[in-house]
């Protein structure tokens, strides 16, 4: 008789024990989503995603150009294109790991939220999904960006790879077109290189002191928080200042002209504006201007479709 109650209550703690064991498992398998999230860095797939997009809509001159083969190879070249992506950004963390546990211990990897294993898996599993599929689409051009990226991404040599995908994506779109769009391609080249300079140059602002702690000599330790911030600022303002002559010398459109002028000036204002409230003695600040200047760039690559030259 006394057994039975006893009984009751180690089936009732048994089972409040398991569904605390459930909302632990859940709780890990959030966490860890939140961490990979935090890890493979969205913006940079976006980023990806927008340049690619826009760069693929410069041969097209009417929607008769929108054919089924043409979205074929655009999806094609854009996953391997996302995976070679994670790659980059999954590699310059594990390259980075010891001088962000100065710079950045609230990373993944750093924070211990994310095991080295876990991250070496990701990026070599990227790498290969990325060239595999590369070699199987039988495309030399493609397959020869995807090895240049991918030596590029090695080198931590960040965000400059982006214009050989994207010119190879422009090849392939412009399979079944004729029309000519050298100047327009080139202009869109200039402008990302532009962006790929400040993005690279900029993300190391934040990270000042553990860079000069570990003897890194980057531009902001050999220039200065403040020489780096305006050299930033002066290169895209020289962009949007040649992407407006290039319009108005180019373009036989007054619709581009005046997309050119209006769109730049109006960037430039918001970058200079920008500029001068950012407080170089905090990292928030500072990643606040880094992440706008992403933001620039989305916008410059939704620009570039519009525009006709």
């Amino acid at each position: 008789m006394f057994n039975r109650p006893v009984t009751l209550q180690v089936c009732y703690a048994s089972k409040s024990e398991d569904a605390n064991q459930r909302m632990t498992s859940q709780e890990v398998f959030f966490k860890n989503l939140d961490a990979l999230h935090r890890f493979i860095r969205p913006y940079t797939l976006m980023g990806t995603v927008i340049a690619i997009t826009s760069v693929s809509l410069l041969p097209l001159q009417n929607l008769d150009d929108l054919t089924p083969t043409y979205f074929m190879g655009f999806f094609k070249a854009m996953v391997p294109g996302l995976l070679m992506t994670v790659y980059e950004v999954a590699i310059n963390q594990l390259y980075d790991v010891k001088i962000d546990k100065v710079n950045k211990p609230n990373l993944p990897l750093t924070s211990g939220d994310l095991s080295m294993r876990t991250g070496i898996a990701i990026a070599s599993s990227s790498l290969l999904m990325s060239l595999a599929m590369g070699i199987m689409l039988r495309s030399s051009p493609f397959l020869l960006a995807l090895i240049i990226w991918f030596l590029l991404a090695s080198a931590y040599s960040v965000d400059v790879e982006e214009k050989f995908i994207s010119n190879y994506i422009v090849h392939r779109a412009r399979e079944g077109t004729s029309t000519p769009i050298c100047l327009l391609h080139t202009h869109s080249v200039a402008i990302k290189c532009c962006f790929c300079f400040v993005i690279s140059v900029l993300k190391d602002i934040p990270d000042e002191d553990g860079d000069r702690e570990f003897g890194i000599r980057t531009l902001s330790v050999i220039l200065g928080k403040e020489s780096v911030l305006w050299l930033c600022v002066y290169v895209l303002f020289i962009a949007y200042g040649a992407a407006v002559i290039v319009g108005l010398t180019s373009s036989p459109y007054l619709l581009s002209k005046l997309l050119m002028i209006i769109s730049h000036s109006m960037l430039a204002t918001l970058l200079w504006h920008q500029a001068r409230t950012v407080d170089l003695s905090s990292k928030a600040s500072t990643l606040s201007f880094y992440m706008f200047i992403w933001k620039l760039h989305y916008v410059e690559c939704l620009i570039i479709p519009f525009v006709r030259l």
